[in-house]
């Protein structure tokens, strides 16, 4: 008798030959080209290139904040429509966007408060995302007192207490400084593995993204294309900072930056 078939995976994310340009000083430049890539259900995606490669681009696409030129985005099987967010992802910045009037658990409480979740389930669950990010006893504080890393840590959980099924993250971490970076490594891994969420993730920091994904897209010098699809088979759950001193670490590294570093030396002679 034939065994039963595996379920199929479910693809969130779908881009087809993603085309965007732009007009600049009265000239038309390429920024995204015939890009084509699946993201399946819980997986972390980095998608890591040079400066001006496109990443943000196509992730603001994706987000619908960004119409594209050409190609098409697909969500959960629905094609993203240009200016219409669809409901159950959420965007993480890269500043910390955090509203300075507004202590750290108003902050974090927003879209709460704007989806009309009653007061005291509010309260609830804002207390329990101000644990788990590690900010106990900075309820009442306000943005101005808190460091970089804090600041970013409430605006991770300003996204995650949404509950969002899909999370776009354009270089949240990327104006930190490497200990502050590491920390909220650990930060965001922990809070990963609790929901894994689908994720799209945005780097220039190939150490980044070995950390975090569990595949790297990388694309080429602008125009961004995709260059290649690497996996990262470390297990999980991950330390961010013993994961780097293991020797798969130090291979997967030289692996991929002999990629990334043809595409850095492209578009410094461009």
């Amino acid at each position: 008798m034939p065994s039963t078939p595996p379920e199929a995976v479910r693809c969130r994310i779908e881009i087809d030959r993603l085309r965007k340009n732009f007009s600049a000083d009265g000239r038309e430049v390429v920024a995204v080209d015939d890009a084509s890539f699946r993201i399946n259900d819980g997986e972390f995606v980095a998608l890591l290139g040079p400066s001006g490669c496109g990443k943000s681009t196509i992730l603001n696409m994706v987000a619908t904040l960004i119409a594209p030129s050409g190609g098409a985005i697909k969500v959960d099987g629905a094609p993203a429509v240009f200016g219409k967010p669809v409901r159950h992802v959420g965007y993480v910045f890269q500043k910390d966007t955090l509203f300075p009037w507004r202590t750290v658990e108003d902050n974090v409480g927003y879209a709460l408060e704007i989806a009309g979740v009653p007061a005291g389930e509010r309260r609830s669950r804002v207390a329990e995302a101000i644990r788990q990010a590690g900010l106990d006893g900075f309820a009442h504080f306000y943005p101005a007192s808190l460091s970089g890393g804090m600041r970013q840590r409430v605006s991770l959980m300003r996204t995650l207490i949404s509950r969002p099924e899909i999370l776009l993250m354009d270089e949240p971490f990327g104006a930190l400084d490497t200990h502050t970076k590491l920390d909220m490594h650990s930060v965001l891994l922990s809070l990963w593995e609790r929901q894994r969420q689908t994720v799209l993730f945005v780097t220039h920091d190939l150490g980044e993204a070995l950390t975090l994904a569990d595949r790297i897209i990388l694309l080429s010098a602008r125009p961004g294309r995709v260059k290649q699809d690497f996996r990262i088979d470390f297990p999980r759950p991950r330390d961010a900072v013993a994961l780097r001193e293991t020797r798969r670490y130090a291979e997967l590294f030289s692996h991929v930056w002999h990629s990334l570093g043809e595409e850095f030396a492209k578009g410094h002679s461009a």
